[in-house]
C-alpha cells in the first residue's frame, strides 16, 4: 500500500506541474487574450477591473454593465408574465432509497463469507459466524440509473455519505437489475489479495425494499419554476462544434446586432476543456457567451451560462482546491433581476428520478457558497431549515439540503452567525429520522467505517 502511495504522489506532483505549465503557455501571458471582456473607451473610463477580480466589474458593482443588466430586466419582465402563464411539469418522484446494512470483512474467512452471501446468507447469522466484521446497520441507499460512455444504462447502487468521497457503491449493467426485488438479499465487490492490498469484501444488505415517494408540491413548484426561467431543451453550446474561437474581439461591444448574434454563435461553437484547475478558460469562455447573449437578448443561453459559472459546471481534466476558492459564484447579478432567486437555487437542488428532459442540476457545495454571499440571509436559512426538518420529503433530499446548509454556514464569515446557525441546525437535525443521525455526524476516517 505503501509503495502505491509513493507512486500516486510522484504522479499527482508531476500532474500539478504540468497544470502549472500548461496554464502559463495557454495565453494567461498572452496580451490579446489577458482581458475577458474587452470595452469601448468610454465603457474604459466609466469602469474597470476590480484589483483581485476574476472577471472585470463595471461600476454597478457588477459583471454585466448597467445597459447590460437593463436589456436583462426588460427580458424578466416579459418572463415573469410568461411564468403566470406557464404550467411547468410537477409530477416528480425521489429517487428510489432504502434504509440497509453496510458491510466491510478484511483478511480473514473472506471468501467463505462471499460464498454465504452469495447463498444470501440471514444478517443475523452471518453477524455470529463473522464477529470481526465492520458493520454499519442503519445507513441511507440509494438505487438510480445512468448511461455511460458505451451509450448503455447501468444501475448503480450508492451509499450516501457525506463526508468521504470513496463511499461503497456497486454498478451493473444487468436489464432486470433496476427491478429486482433486493429485500433480504446481499450485494457485494469482493477483492482478491496482491501486491498493493489485502483480500477483502464489502457488501451491502437490504432489509427493507427500496422505495419512492411523490415529491412534495411546494418543492416540485420550485423546481417548476426553474424549468420555467431556465429552458430544458435549451443548450449554450450547438450540438456540432465545428470553429475555434482563438481570440474575443476587443470591439465586440461596437457591433451589430447582426454581428453580435454571429459572434454568438461562434462562442456556442467552441467549447473548451480544462487541462486543469488552473486553465480558466472555460470560466473565460462562458462569461464571453453570458455577456453577448445579454446584449442579443438570448435569456436561456445567458442564464444558462451564468448558472453555469455559479455552479462552476465545467469539464477538466484535473482540479484543485486551491483553483476552487479563487472562483466566485456571482449571485448578486441575479439577485438585481426581478427573480426569485430562492426558488430558483433550491429548485435546481432537488434530486428525483424522473427529471424533466435536460433539467439543469446545481452544485450543493457552490450554491451554498452563492447563498451565503445572499441578501436575503434570513429567509434563506429559514427556508432551508424548513425543508431538512420536513417529514413529507424524502430522506435523501433532506439530507441534501442538510449538506446545503453545512456548506452555506461554513461561507458565512461572520463567527457569531456561524455560531447561532450551528445551534439553529443542531434543533431540526434532531427532527431527522434516528438511522440518518449517525451519518450526519462527521468522523475523520480513511474509509466508511
Amino acid at each position: 500500500m505503501k509503495k502505491r502511495t509513493k507512486i500516486i504522489g510522484v504522479v499527482i506532483l508531476f500532474i500539478a506541474v504540468a497544470c502549472f505549465s500548461i496554464y502559463y503557455y495557454l495565453g494567461r501571458l498572452n496580451n490579446e487574450n489577458k482581458a475577458l471582456v474587452s470595452k469601448s473607451k468610454s465603457e474604459i473610463q466609466k469602469g474597470g477591473y476590480t484589483k483581485f477580480s476574476e472577471f472585470q466589474t463595471f461600476p454597478n458593482g457588477l459583471i454585466y454593465s448597467e445597459t447590460t443588466m437593463n436589456k436583462l430586466s426588460h427580458i424578466v419582465d416579459s418572463l415573469n408574465l410568461k411564468f403566470k402563464k406557464c404550467t411547468p411539469r410537477t409530477n416528480f418522484d425521489s429517487e428510489f432509497q432504502t434504509m440497509g446494512y453496510l458491510v466491510l470483512l478484511e483478511k480473514r474467512k473472506v471468501k467463505q463469507a462471499k460464498r454465504d452471501m452469495e447463498n444470501q446468507i440471514p444478517m443475523e447469522d452471518f453477524i455470529k459466524k463473522y464477529p470481526k466484521a465492520k458493520i454499519k446497520k442503519e445507513v441511507l441507499i440509494l438505487k438510480g440509473t445512468y448511461i455511460n460512455n458505451q451509450n448503455k444504462e447501468v444501475v448503480y447502487i450508492e451509499h450516501v455519505n457525506l463526508y468521504n468521497y470513496n463511499s461503497f457503491s456497486i454498478d451493473s449493467e444487468e436489464k432486470k437489475f433496476n427491478d429486482k426485488d433486493l429485500q433480504n438479499k446481499w450485494l457485494f465487490r469482493y477483492n482478491k489479495k496482491d501486491n498493493y492490498s489485502g483480500e477483502w469484501i464489502e457488501a451491502f444488505y437490504f432489509p427493507n425494499q427500496f422505495t419512492s415517494k411523490k415529491l412534495p408540491q411546494k418543492y416540485a413548484q420550485m423546481m417548476g419554476y426553474s424549468n420555467c426561467l431556465i429552458d430544458p431543451d435549451a443548450a449554450i453550446y450547438k450540438k456540432e462544434l465545428n470553429d475555434s474561437l482563438e481570440v474575443f474581439p476587443k470591439n465586440w461591444m461596437t457591433l451589430s446586432q447582426k454581428d453580435k448574434l454571429v459572434l454568438l454563435d461562434r462562442l456556442r461553437s467552441t467549447k473548451i476543456v480544462a487541462f486543469c484547475g488552473m486553465d480558466s478558460r472555460p470560466r473565460e469562455q462562458a462569461i464571453r457567451i453570458a455577456l453577448v447573449a445579454a446584449e442579443t437578448a438570448n435569456w436561456e443561453v445567458f442564464l444558462m451560462a451564468h448558472l453555469n459559472i455559479m455552479n462552476d459546471r465545467f469539464d477538466r481534466n484535473i482540479d484543485n482546491g486551491l483553483a476552487q476558492r479563487s472562483r466566485a459564484t456571482y449571485i448578486k447579478e441575479l439577485e438585481d433581476l426581478n427573480i426569485n432567486v430562492t426558488d430558483l437555487l433550491f429548485g435546481i437542488l432537488f434530486r428525483v428520478r424522473n427529471p424533466a428532459e435536460n433539467q439543469y442540476f446545481g452544485n450543493i457545495g457552490r450554491v451554498g457558497r452563492a447563498l451565503s454571499e445572499t441578501k436575503n440571509q434570513h429567509e434563506v436559512e429559514q427556508r432551508m431549515l424548513s425543508i431538512i426538518s420536513d417529514p413529507t420529503l424524502d430522506d435523501y433530499n433532506r439530507v441534501l439540503f442538510y449538506d446545503l446548509f453545512l456548506n452555506y454556514n461554513w461561507h458565512i464569515k461572520d463567527k457569531k452567525i456561524n455560531k447561532s446557525n450551528e445551534a439553529k441546525l443542531a434543533v431540526v437535525y434532531g427532527k431527522l429520522p434516528n438511522y440518518l443521525k449517525e451519518e450526519l455526524i462527521y468522523k475523520e476516517s480513511n474509509d466508511d467505517f
